[in-house]
């Protein structure tokens, strides 16, 4: 990947419920908006194995012109790989349909990358909206309107409350509210 490049990273099985038509959709939306902007268009890098039907996936890449804004990794990806998305990520985005929860969050936050998450189920609720990520509606005119204030924001805002979140989900602090028991 070209470090001078912003990336959006989709990680996870691929299924319909997560949402990765919406977030392409959002993409195409931007790819509309943010050169009248003078803003550089991110990457959008697709690290995981298609649960769902990839020709679906595809003819949507191809009939919104995404192909040059794409990057697909859909082959498994070994935990001692996991890192090298992450760290090459600017913001990881969770466009979820429906959703009670998330494997992909505490990821970001071990690695301190930046959280876009739909509010549905209990995405939310773990990520504090403009402090360690921001909380759209699962639509894609919606996602893409985040995405842009997102860029517009900057990463480096919310650095700080993704570190001191990040601590209250410690295995320090887990083992401080056994104890307390």
């Amino acid at each position: 990947l070209d470090q001078s490049e912003r990336i959006v990273l989709f990680f996870g099985f691929i299924r319909e419920y997560k949402g990765l038509d919406l977030l392409l959709e959002a993409m195409a939306m931007l790819k509309d908006r943010l050169p009248k902007e003078n803003m550089k268009m991110p990457k959008l890098l697709i690290a995981g194995e298609f649960y769902d039907n990839r020709k679906k996936y595809d003819a949507i890449v191809e009939n919104l012109r995404l192909r040059d804004t794409v990057i697909l990794h859909t082959d498994f990806i070994p935990d001692s790989q996991v890192r090298n998305y992450f760290c090459a990520a600017d913001v990881v985005v969770q466009p979820y349909r429906n959703a009670t929860q998330s494997g992909v969050t505490p990821l970001a936050y071990h690695f301190e990358v930046p959280m876009i998450v739909t509010n549905v189920g209990g995405l939310a609720a773990l990520v504090p909206h403009e402090r360690v990520g921001l909380v759209c509606e699962p639509t894609a005119a919606s996602i893409a309107d985040t995405l842009h204030r997102y860029f517009i924001m900057g990463r480096e805002q919310f650095l700080p409350g993704l570190v001191e979140e990040k601590g209250k989900y410690s295995w320090g602090k887990l083992t401080e509210a056994i104890l307390s028991f």
